[in-house]
């Protein structure tokens, strides 16, 4: 493994996962708004796009297509910068429409590259939009990085929740600290009457929560207004800084930094066969 002070994760303090059993949960568009939010609130943040496979961090924060990041001494990669943070994503360096038609350890070792030669600078937060499931890009990271927690993002439904649940025992099994659960698509509010509804179910996420001795972090409706702001490439977080959505990322972000206070940092994993 390269040595900490040799990467250029050297000045980062957190290194937050946020992952998630399956897809289409909402995951990328929370960490977006997480991410927001911390420097929002005054941190340096930066964000590292893990999905190698689907890529999404460059178009939710605005990033022009087509972006590349600069390189210095020959040796790292500069991230781009949108919103006030660092962000970097194999999206920047291959053409956008060109498929990762590779096989799991060529996906890992991008990864590791993106993770260990990006000069990422002084981070209070570097958070990691992880791509659905437990696998290579998964374990990698445990072994790569000294996480200091991961956040899981589902939905109510049962099958999200039960892969779900495989994400929080991946963690588990290398001992990286499960700081929460969120919880996407809780409610849908009809535009036209205001009816509220739990058509995906309701309280999922806390149950899991429950089961696994943490916490549900936040509950976030189906919102027409969250997809359309990602995909303008400005997040609800900043699109509507004021609006009930924007203060539930709000609240997120400062409930993550008062746990991390509270939490020792995570060991460095190292897994064998």
């Amino acid at each position: 493994m390269q040595a900490a002070n040799e990467s250029g994760l050297a000045q980062v303090q957190n290194i937050i996962a946020i992952a998630s059993g399956k897809g289409g949960v909402g995951k990328s568009t929370t960490t977006a708004n997480i991410a927001l939010a911390m420097a929002a609130a005054g941190h340096k943040v930066g964000v590292l796009d893990a999905d190698i496979y689907g890529p999404s961090q460059g178009l939710m924060l605005g990033i022009k297509a087509g972006s590349h990041p600069e390189t210095m001494d020959e040796k790292w990669f500069v991230p781009l910068t949108a919103h006030g943070i660092k962000v970097m994503s194999i999206a920047f360096l291959i053409d956008e429409n060109s498929p990762m038609v590779w096989r799991g350890p060529m996906a890992a070792g991008a990864l590791q590259q993106m993770l260990l030669q990006t000069h990422w600078g002084e981070l209070d937060y570097l958070f990691v939009d992880m791509p659905p499931g437990t696998g290579d890009i998964q374990l990698t990271l445990s072994q790569k990085a000294k996480l200091t927690g991961a956040v899981v993002v589902t939905t109510p439904q049962d099958l999200a929740l039960l892969d779900a649940r495989k994400g929080i025992e991946m963690f588990t099994k290398v001992q990286v600290p499960v700081l929460g659960i969120v919880e996407n698509m809780s409610t849908h509010v009809c535009s036209q009457c205001g009816h509220e509804e739990a058509i995906f179910g309701a309280l999922g996420g806390a149950k899991l929560a429950e089961e696994y001795g943490t916490e549900q972090l936040a509950s976030l409706p189906l919102s027409m207004h969250i997809r359309e702001q990602a995909d303008a490439g400005n997040p609800t977080a900043i699109a509507d800084p004021h609006g009930t959505i924007a203060k539930v990322y709000s609240e997120l972000a400062h409930t993550i930094t008062l746990k991390l206070n509270q939490k020792p940092s995570g060991p460095s994993i190292s897994i064998e066969d």
